[in-house]
């Protein structure tokens, strides 16, 4: 079994550092309020600069939460069930900070894979994408590929039979036991 596994939004809660840095210099947004993966059309921020900001958390990685308690046991259970590759898509710039963040939160997996956008991934080889994306579970249900989608304010909307929602990531190692 191959497992892609997302990191924001999946393992580290990077919104909640990008909350903390725009509410700084912008009026203030909750985490709720981030209701679609495109938001910051809500509150007129321009996308270049979201994104410019996002990449800007991961240089201060240790400050960047996990999405929930005991990351690293879960993950090691995980990878009894296969290979486990960290799957993600972001500015080259920081898979180093990224990196640094999965050993110091010893992260178990086998492989580190980039790609520069998120709806790339599904046209890898993995039976299973573990994603918070709407966009990605999208595209990924259009490639016929199983998806688990981690619950964030930002996908509520999507409901879809063919997908697992999970709210907690070992729920993910139960349905995958189930493949």
């Amino acid at each position: 079994m191959k497992i892609a596994l997302d990191v924001d939004g999946v393992l580290a809660d990077v919104i909640v550092s990008w909350l903390n840095y725009s509410n700084s210099i912008r009026p203030s947004i909750s985490k709720n309020q981030v209701t679609d993966w495109e938001f910051w059309k809500n509150f007129d921020i321009n996308p270049f600069d979201f994104y410019s900001e996002l990449s800007s958390c991961w240089k201060n990685w240790q400050s960047i939460p996990t999405t929930q308690e005991n990351l690293s046991d879960i993950t090691k259970n995980l990878s009894t069930l296969g290979q486990v590759d960290i799957v993600t898509a972001r500015e080259r710039s920081t898979d180093s900070f990224v990196k640094n963040w999965l050993n110091y939160h010893d992260i178990s997996y086998d492989n580190y894979v980039s790609v520069i956008d998120g709806p790339m991934k599904a046209d890898l080889d993995y039976d299973v994408f573990i994603d918070d994306s709407p966009l990605n579970a999208i595209k990924f249900l259009e490639n016929n590929k199983r998806v688990i989608l981690y619950s964030q304010p930002w996908n509520q909307h999507i409901s879809n039979y063919e997908l697992f929602r999970i709210s907690n990531l070992s729920e993910a190692i139960e349905k995958i036991k189930s493949y």
